[in-house]
């Protein structure tokens, strides 16, 4: 496992549940099939700028930013199109990329993940209802 790929796991980790302390994290770590030693964790949680808190750890340093999803949608979003579970978004010519990106930043529960290419986006979400959802919710960013 690279050190990339662990610290998303731990982002993603903290994002879904409570974690409290490192032996936490390692364990859960564990359970996903991502070995961590204490001293790589406690790298880890310095480097991603995570927090004890009351609710277990959080990230406090900003994700490095770009352009919001509403400046991006409203400039570059042409169309959505829904098919069962999957969200397509027509975007101008050399677009996606940063429409995707910014989608991802949301963390929108009904986001599986984004693959974008020159003006196409590709939105999985996990049902077809969440499909309908995100399709609702990104309608409005579309200037008429």
């Amino acid at each position: 496992m690279n050190k990339a790929y662990r610290q998303g796991q731990i982002l993603s980790l903290i994002r879904s549940r409570t974690i409290h302390t490192q032996e936490e994290l390692a364990r859960e770590l564990k359970f996903i099939g991502v070995p961590a030693t204490q001293v790589t964790l406690s790298r880890d949680v310095r480097e991603l700028g995570l927090v004890k808190t009351a609710q277990g750890y959080r990230q406090i340093r900003p994700e490095t930013g770009g352009p919001s999803l509403s400046m991006m949608a409203a400039e570059f979003l042409w169309e959505i199109r829904a098919a069962q579970n999957l969200i397509v978004l027509k975007t101008s010519p050399a677009h996606a990329s940063s429409l995707a990106a910014a989608l991802d930043r949301q963390q929108w529960p009904e986001i599986v993940g984004t693959v974008a290419g020159d003006d196409t986006v590709l939105v999985v979400t996990p049902d077809n209802d969440a499909a309908h959802a995100l399709r609702e919710k990104l309608l409005p960013f579309i200037s008429p």
